[in-house]
């Protein structure tokens, strides 16, 4: 079933269909192909996930938008004003071909699919065309890179109450709270509390736990002296993500390099973001922040990119990452998260989501960057 991804702006909407369309003609192809996901839900506004049976945004150069949907799932698009939009409704129940409702929905064969649309969808969907399929991933973000007004007052919102979660709730309570499952749990209801719609992802990385960059949680209990990562995230009503990392101790620490460790990675972090304005390359923002890291002599434990842009997605464009030489431009966000860490002992990360502006950065997360002591 569909979902009404925040308030319906047509004028937004249209404007978003009628570029990607200009778009797609440019790239050389003659329509897109969006399946249910994030580039639904920023071309019309709605969300859901795909089904064995076919739901798909057509949209054809220079036509008219066509949304194939099962009848039996038609009521979860009921909210958009499909008629302000533009967007023509045809349906489709079992026993019918909606492959051949797409065919007949564009002129041409040259077709771009969704990046996440399923093989089942896309093979069918090239069976039935015909012609020379490619994503359609590198039209649409070219659009999605470049958040608009909206856009980036839903991010600084988001940001906002990330903010609020690791100020009043996200510390890890005391070295008896028990383990980090627990505290992963006690953390999720905060950041439902505290404005987001869902909890979508909460590490809670404890000691050696914090030396691995996406574990998750476990019944590992948290001790005394130990070092501990938590990274959280989630959607805020109009549908735009969260993702805030912060490091904690539990007391003084029992590693004796902790406090020059994080200060190199504290370093690492602000010399990134200050770095940050348009016409500064992705890779050159990664370069900064891993310079300060290897001068350390910490280079080998900073194991992946610099940071993700953000949005609809929690990753998505631009990666801030070496070989990514995309120029920074006003309404880029992304998070800048450098880490360091170190196998078998303790790891740290410090991860903000920051915005080109025209002048320069706009942080959405103002806790400050310290090592947190409990």
């Amino acid at each position: 079933m569909a979902t009404i991804i925040g308030p319906i702006d047509v004028s937004a909407l249209r404007a978003r269909l009628d570029r990607a369309s200009e778009a797609a003609g440019q790239a050389g192809v003659d329509a897109l192909l969006i399946s249910p996901g994030s580039d639904l839900r920023y071309l019309i506004g709605a969300g859901g996930d795909s089904f064995e049976r076919l739901t798909c945004l057509a949209l054809p150069v220079g036509g008219t938008p066509t949304l194939v949907v099962p009848k039996l799932e038609q009521p979860g698009y009921a909210g958009i004003p499909t008629d302000e939009l533009g967007v023509e409704v045809v349906t489709w129940v079992d026993g019918e071909d909606p492959y051949a409702l797409v065919k007949a929905a564009i002129k041409g064969s040259r077709t771009a699919v969704a990046d996440m649309m399923p093989a089942l969808h896309t093979i069918k969907l090239g069976n039935a065309i015909g012609g020379p399929q490619s994503l359609a991933g590198p039209i649409i973000r070219e659009l999605r890179m470049r958040k608009d007004a909206a856009e980036i007052a839903a991010l600084r919102k988001a940001g906002a109450a990330m903010t609020r979660v690791h100020g009043a709730h996200g510390r890890v309570p005391a070295a008896s709270a028990g383990t980090e499952r627990e505290v992963a749990g006690d953390i999720a209801a905060a950041i439902v509390e505290e404005g987001h719609t869902v909890a979508d992802f909460v590490i809670v990385g404890s000691g050696p736990n914090g030396a691995s960059p996406h574990h998750r949680d476990s019944d590992r209990v948290i001790e005394a002296g130990e070092v501990v990562v938590i990274d959280i995230g989630g959607p805020v009503a109009e549908g735009y993500n969260s993702d805030s990392t912060r490091t904690y101790v539990m007391g003084e620490p029992s590693h004796d390099d902790v406090w020059d460790t994080y200060a190199v990675l504290q370093a690492a972090q602000q010399a990134a973001v200050e770095a940050v304005k348009p016409g500064v390359t992705c890779e050159e923002i990664d370069n900064v922040a891993r310079s300060v890291i290897a001068d350390a002599g910490f280079g080998e434990f900073f194991v992946h990119r610099t940071g993700h842009g953000i949005g609809l997605d929690v990753h998505e464009e631009p990666y801030i990452v070496s070989g990514n030489a995309l120029p920074l431009e006003a309404g880029m966000a992304f998070s800048v998260e450098p880490g360091i860490y170190l196998p078998g002992r303790w790891g740290a990360r410090i991860e903000d989501i920051v915005v080109a502006t025209e002048n320069g950065v706009e942080s959405f997360n103002n806790r400050p960057h310290e090592l947190v002591v409990l």
